[in-house]
């Protein structure tokens, strides 16, 4: 019996986004809400020990996501609904991909670490306000995104 390597790669993608998702799901909902119930001038160093644990989990996922999602268009030619707006929902995986690829591999390392770390010393409430409604607006986004990918590739849509 061969293997389907399309349906391994599919399996990949999938696991990877639960990992990728997951996390950001935990971040958002549990460890980010519960710095409130630490001292404030801990919150940096407890973002920091996060942000130093889940980047490179989450930075492994976003790429086998790349990986196989890539191997999936090309081995079953979907080149072609990138170009037909009855698959939306492929523009916005892969509008997420690169959002969380920019923000997981560029923007966070080079920008956003560096200024958190300053903002906490400054004006920590704030920071943190801020920092949940970011990872709110990109839980929902992901969510949205999962759920219109799903449909999406059953026919919902």
């Amino acid at each position: 019996m061969a293997i389907d390597w399309g349906i391994v790669a599919r399996a990949v993608h999938i696991l990877a986004v639960v990992v990728w998702i997951g996390g950001v799901w935990l971040v958002t909902t549990v460890l980010l809400p519960g710095l409130k119930q630490k001292p404030p001038e801990r919150w940096a160093h407890e973002f920091d020990a996060i942000e130093h644990r889940f980047a490179p989990q989450a930075r492994i996922a976003v790429l086998l996501v790349l990986l196989s999602g890539l191997y999936m268009v090309y081995t079953y030619d979907l080149w072609d609904r990138f170009a037909d707006g009855r698959f939306w929902w492929m523009h916005l995986m892969t509008g997420l991909w690169l959002l969380f690829a920019a923000l997981l591999f560029v923007i966070e390392p080079l920008i956003i670490g560096r200024r958190v770390r300053e903002r906490f010393a400054t004006a920590p409430q704030a920071t943190l306000a801020r920092m949940l409604w970011m990872h709110r607006a990109l839980l929902a986004l992901s969510l949205l995104t999962i759920f219109a990918a799903v449909g999406g590739s059953h026919g919902l849509f």
